[in-house]
């Protein structure tokens, strides 16, 4: 069961940033922590999602939700797995629609790392770090396709080489809205929304530089 806190915000704290008020208000949790729960949607200003940065402007109602504290380390899982292909080095999933990748905020558990472990045992790489072991690459909840998962060091370190040097091949196929162009290229920083923080996409400031071309 989730904590819930609500705050009325004075005009004193006009102009404050939504972290930071959340901080100097007698919560107990700490300023990374909330910062957290803001980035995942458990904070609201007015019923609406907002920033860490967001600049209050007074008389605004914050609801703060805070869940409960999950396990750091992921548990095995009987979750069936449709293999690929799978030998001593490495394993190649199918990941189905609707299959969380790793442990995060509100999936504590039944996600692909769970069902790895259930599989794998302790034979999956450690340089992603306990929560997620073996992954050297995600695919979003919504998206399905192909995954490889890393059973050592070696092999981890070899393809995330790979992937930087852009040596494998990713190919997606997508639903559209509408009739686009033909072939296109889109480029830009990709980075949380500023109008849905669950979500990501194309901001002016910060985020990582991504191109895709389509055809």
């Amino acid at each position: 069961m989730m904590d819930e806190y609500n705050f009325e915000v004075n005009v004193f704290d006009t102009k404050t940033r939504l972290d930071k008020f959340l901080v100097s208000q007698s919560t107990g949790l700490t300023r990374s922590r909330l910062q957290a729960l803001i980035e995942s949607g458990f904070v609201r200003v007015d019923g609406k999602e907002r920033s860490c940065s967001y600049l209050l402007r007074g008389g605004e109602h914050i609801s703060l939700l805070v869940p409960p504290p999950e396990d750091a380390t992921p548990q095995p899982e009987d979750i069936p797995l449709d293999i690929v292909y799978e030998d001593e080095d490495l394993i190649v999933i199918n990941k189905p629609v609707g299959l969380v990748v790793h442990p995060a905020p509100g999936h504590a558990g039944q996600t692909l790392v769970n069902a790895l472990l259930s599989h794998c045992g302790n034979e999956l790489s450690g340089i992603g770090g306990v929560k997620r072991p073996g992954i050297v690459h995600r695919l979003d909840k919504g998206t399905s396709g192909l995954m490889v998962v890393a059973k050592n060091d070696k092999t981890h370190q070899s393809l995330m080489k790979q992937f930087e040097k852009r040596t494998i091949s990713r190919k997606y196929l997508a639903l559209v809205w509408g009739t686009p162009a033909a072939e296109g290229r889109i480029e830009g920083n990709i980075g949380r929304s500023t109008k849905n923080r669950k979500k990501m996409a194309l901001v002016e400031v910060g985020g990582k530089h991504a191109v895709t071309n389509f055809k």
